[in-house]
């Protein structure tokens, strides 16, 4: 015995059309973000979507794959893996801006062969890092002496330095958590970051800067600047702010530090 859905199959299936009735726009997004993210990291994601001023900001990610340690070698092997990463964000689609979601890969691989690594996908669209980001950000304050908070072992710390440094910054204060381990970076407490924050303070520091995009600094920042009386800059903050405003947006975001009331 043949079944119904066989003898409908056989003799042609047919809806009702609605096709008449299609309406389409410029899809999901006035204003659009490409994120690439590292395979393990568990905090960028989540701070983009929480710092949007609404939701006509749409982040789209592709991941890139990324070693259980942040380790100097680790961060130059996701080089030749960034233009892969990058034709995967909504390839047919539009985008105004891409961030490459790493500070200490940024310094390692370096700005510009992380940028040509991007544009050799999506040559039209610019690029923005949580480092050049971030040292941005600090231009925008006028800080030239900074505390600095990392959770890095000291390999990478040394590059981090010597990259603010080399952009004209004075380093008053720098500390680290001193972590090689993705996984542990991830679970770091916001408490653990505050306190952590109060201590790698300096008194003549003129801001505090905390990197790593990996750390959920985003949820204390508020509550470090205000308990430090000046201004806090950390990756994904500052790589958020441009990018955001990279894509004509200019909406003041509160609740997330000074920076992302700037223009």
């Amino acid at each position: 015995m043949i079944s119904t859905s066989s003898e409908q199959a056989k003799q042609g299936f047919h809806t009702t059309s609605v096709r008449s009735q299609i309406a389409v726009d410029d899809g999901p997004g006035r204003w659009r973000i490409g994120l690439i993210v590292l395979s393990n990291d568990y905090a960028v994601e989540r701070d983009f979507v929480n710092m949007r001023p609404s939701d006509e900001v749409a982040i789209f990610a592709s991941r890139i794959a990324n070693t259980a340690e942040c380790t100097v070698s680790s961060l130059q092997a996701m080089a030749p893996r960034i233009t892969a990463a990058t034709e995967l964000l909504v390839p047919d689609g539009r985008l105004d801006v891409i961030a490459y979601a790493c500070t200490s890969g940024t310094v390692v691989i370096g700005y510009e062969t992380v940028r040509d690594r991007i544009h050799a996908a999506r040559p039209a669209v610019p690029c923005v890092t949580p480092m050049t980001a971030s040292l941005a950000a600090l231009d925008r304050f006028g800080a030239q002496k900074l505390a600095v908070l990392t959770p890095y072992v000291d390999d990478v710390n040394a590059l981090i330095a010597t990259h603010l440094e080399q952009d004209g910054k004075e380093i008053s204060g720098f500390t680290s958590f001193g972590i090689e381990d993705n996984e542990e970076m991830a679970a770091l407490t916001g408490e653990a970051i505050y306190q952590a924050a109060l201590k790698a303070d300096r008194p003549d520091a003129d801001a505090l800067f905390i990197s790593c995009t990996a750390i959920r600094a985003v949820d204390v920042v508020e509550q470090i600047e205000q308990d430090l009386g000046k201004p806090v800059v950390t990756a994904n903050q500052a790589m958020f702010w441009q990018a955001l405003r990279a894509t004509g947006c200019n909406a003041n975001v509160q609740g997330y530090g000074k920076l992302l009331h700037l223009y």
